[in-house]
């Protein structure tokens, strides 16, 4: 990229590229704030914190951070912590969160209703689904499922909650007024069920398997449309929210893989640092966020261009990413 100076001109080179240098330092700044128009929250599952972009303010939190959701309203942030046995809340103006609320035995993926009135918490461990008022941070239900119920999506009437059963019994479909799961629709294909993501019009889902899967179902028929080879391990998986692509990362590879939600067809493997988990959009679908959990490091990629534009370094082992507006 830099050649050799030359020696007629030097004083004047070494002027222009200096100015450029400081205008580029200058600029970068408003450059990493133009990269968020909602806040993004990266839970730090190793050093027990979470960060906040833009600007990386780093909170502190509870024993192995891991799965996060955000409030509608932006104001709050709930994160799992299967060591504690339950989640804590933050409030994302101040930082500051509260004690831990008990759910169960490996508390693991979670997510807040779309009315913000509740959290539904997976306890992989004691094979339940815990559902926690938000205002008195308190459990108001417990649901039990198949084994491991591992993480959880609503629909966007919050009538239905989708659950994934890692241990091999498929995707469970709860309904919320009644608080019960309803029935285990089979994920051939897909042996344990990890992480997952609806279709813009509710009518697929996209889940990450635990090896390097992922297999689109169809939730009216219960037919297993297509199983797409990703990148190695486990990851997280993001229908942006415009509903054109899905995103998902492979923690034992170092691509992000993106699928065309519409075609299934594979776009491109983006290639990030080693061990991508957490993948989520931007609101208005302009960014992705990508935790590189060996690494150490967070990844912005331009979702118009598919290329890496920023990269942040954090405390240990970056998991998940939570952004208000994509659930």
């Amino acid at each position: 990229m830099y050649g050799r100076v030359r020696k007629s001109g030097v004083k004047g080179e070494l002027k222009t590229t200096a100015a450029v240098l400081l205008a580029g330092f200058m600029a970068a700044p408003v450059i990493a704030d133009e990269l968020f128009p909602e806040p993004a929250y990266v839970s730090l599952r190793e050093s027990g914190q979470v960060a906040k972009y833009p600007g990386q303010v780093i909170w502190p939190g509870g024993p192995k951070m891991l799965y996060s959701s955000v409030t509608p309203d932006g104001r709050g942030l709930v994160v799992s912590s299967p060591k504690d046995g339950g989640i804590y809340f933050f409030d994302t103006a101040s930082g500051q969160h509260s004690a831990v609320t008990k759910t169960g035995k490996g508390a693991k993926g979670l997510k807040i209703s779309p009315d913000g009135k509740e959290v539904y918490v997976s306890n992989e461990g004691e094979n339940s689904i815990s559902v926690v008022n938000v205002a008195t941070r308190r459990v108001v239900a417990t649901i039990a499922t198949e084994d491991m119920p591992h993480n959880v999506r609503f629909t966007g009437d919050g009538k239905t909650a989708y659950v994934t059963l890692q241990g091999g019994a498929g995707l469970g479909v709860i309904d919320t007024r009644m608080r019960k799961l309803l029935r285990v629709i089979p994920t051939p294909g897909i042996d344990a069920p990890h992480n997952l993501d609806l279709s813009a019009d509710e009518r697929l889902a996209f889940i990450r398997g635990v090896s390097n899967q992922v297999g689109v179902l169809d939730l009216v028929s219960g037919e297993m449309r297509k199983i797409i080879p990703v990148g190695q391990g486990h990851a997280g998986i993001d229908v942006i929210p415009n509903g054109k692509l899905v995103f998902t990362g492979a923690i034992a590879d170092d691509v992000v893989t993106v699928i065309d939600a519409d075609t299934l067809a594979i776009v491109k493997r983006i290639k990030v640092g080693f061990g991508p988990h957490g993948v989520r959009a931007s609101k208005d679908s302009r960014y992705l966020y990508v935790s590189v959990t060996a690494d150490d490091e967070v990844y912005v990629i331009d979702i118009a261009t598919l290329d890496v534009v920023k990269k942040y370094t954090v405390p240990s082992f970056p998991f998940w990413v939570g952004v208000r507006g994509n659930p």
